[in-house]
C-alpha cells in the first residue's frame, strides 16, 4: 500500500469526527485530489471519502452495540454533523435504522449468552 494512502487512513482513524475534504486531505500528502483518489482507489477499492464514510459507519455501529449514548451523540462522535443525515446513511449502509440495529444487537447478545 502506498505510504501516502496509509498516512491518509491514519489521519481518518485519528480524527473520525473531524471534517475532511479531498482537497484538504490531498494537501497533507502533497497530491492533487484526483491523484489521491486514483491511488486510494487502487489500494483500497474506495475513494477517500467513501472510505472515511465506511470507517464512520463502523465506528457508529460499534458505539450502538457497546454504549448507551443517544443516536445524536453517536452521530456526533462518529463524525456526522447532522443526526437525520446519519440515520438516513446508516439505514442505507446497514438496512436498519440505528435504533433497530441497536435493538437487534442487544437481542442477539442476550441469546448468545
Amino acid at each position: 500500500m502506498d505510504i501516502r494512502v496509509r498516512y491518509v487512513i491514519k489521519l481518518f482513524n485519528e480524527g473520525l469526527s473531524d471534517k475532511f475534504s479531498e482537497e484538504t486531505v490531498s494537501k497533507h500528502v502533497n497530491l492533487s485530489p484526483a491523484r489521491l483518489r486514483q491511488l486510494f482507489k487502487k489500494d483500497t477499492g474506495l475513494s477517500p471519502i467513501r472510505y472515511l464514510k465506511r470507517l464512520r459507519m463502523n465506528s457508529a455501529a460499534k458505539l450502538l452495540q457497546s454504549s448507551f449514548l443517544s443516536i445524536k451523540e453517536i452521530a456526533s462522535q462518529a463524525g456526522f454533523g447532522d443526526s437525520s443525515h446519519f440515520v438516513r446513511d446508516f439505514r442505507t449502509h446497514y438496512g436498519l435504522t440505528p435504533t433497530e440495529f441497536r435493538t437487534r444487537s442487544q437481542r442477539f447478545k442476550k441469546h448468545a449468552t
